[in-house]
């Protein structure tokens, strides 16, 4: 028998887990498997229960304020906004820290704007709440019937889209380009959905065309780190990391395809490099 493999078979398996993660330099140094699993699926169940009790209270401030923000402000809803990056900012401060690149990118509040991100995570949302910029999702309408969370989305005007309806998506894009006109700006993810292994997909072009039609600049935004955190279809689970969110250049143009591949090149350039 090889000596090192006899020295390596006094060990139990979760020791030489623990030694490979240490030499890989994993956010998880010092445990072992197991124990990694333990953390992640208890600091998963605390964001909940954080994010739970951060949104009962302040969504009684979003209540209250509901029928002043439709008098004023019915399109951009900057007062519920401002809540929500309230919230997303204390749920999100106690697991992981975000870090900022490009911030003098962002074209001024109140000039509208088509946003667009890859998507990696259910901590995308949460991300780019923090950004404090009053855009609008684009979100399935089986999640405005959740407690608290739907209403909130319905009170912060978020666009619903039944996936698989054409006629669906074509009131969707057509209530995006009314939104732009009418002073407000959207967000899109043009993946579609998450990514499942952190690699950039294929962008659809609806995001490209709102802006190629009612001339509004396209933001690209990289997001880096979520994917790690809480990978896509783990939702119970929140790992140790940190996230960098780089914001690029407005892209101005009248070609949707053009600027679909302008866009994703961009926000891959940097997704590349980390």
């Amino acid at each position: 028998v090889s000596p090192k493999l006899w020295v390596r078979s006094k060990f139990p398996r979760d020791v030489v887990v623990r030694s490979e993660l240490t030499a890989a330099g994993s956010a998880g140094d010092g445990y072992s498997l197991p124990e990694l699993k333990v953390v992640s699926k208890a600091r998963g169940a605390c964001f909940y229960v954080v994010t739970a009790f951060a949104a009962v209270f302040l969504f009684m401030l979003m209540m209250v304020g509901h029928p002043l923000v439709l008098l004023f402000d019915r399109y951009r809803r900057k007062f519920h906004h401002f809540i929500a990056k309230v919230w997303a900012s204390l749920t999100v401060a106690p697991f992981f820290k975000i870090e900022f690149e490009g911030l003098e990118n962002l074209p001024h509040p109140d000039t509208p704007a088509v946003y667009v991100s890859n998507h990696q995570s259910f901590l995308d949302i949460y991300t780019l709440l923090t950004l404090g910029r009053s855009f609008k999702f684009i979100s399935k309408t089986g999640i405005f019937l959740y407690p608290i969370i739907g209403w909130a989305m319905f009170f912060l005007g978020v666009i619903p889209l039944k996936r698989m309806d054409s006629r669906s998506q074509l009131d969707c894009l057509k209530r995006c380009m009314d939104l732009i006109k009418k002073g407000a700006s959207v967000f899109f993810f043009p993946e579609g959905t998450r990514s499942k292994d952190g690699k950039l997909g294929t962008f659809k072009k609806g995001a490209f065309s709102v802006a190629a039609k009612t001339n509004a600049p396209v933001v690209p935004i990289t997001l880096i780190g979520t994917g790690q955190i809480m990978p896509a279809g783990k939702e119970g689970i929140v790992n140790v990391g940190s996230v960098k969110v780089v914001i690029h250049k407005p892209l101005d143009g009248k070609d949707p395809d053009l600027l679909c591949k302008e866009a994703r090149k961009t926000i891959a350039s940097v997704l590349t490099q980390s």
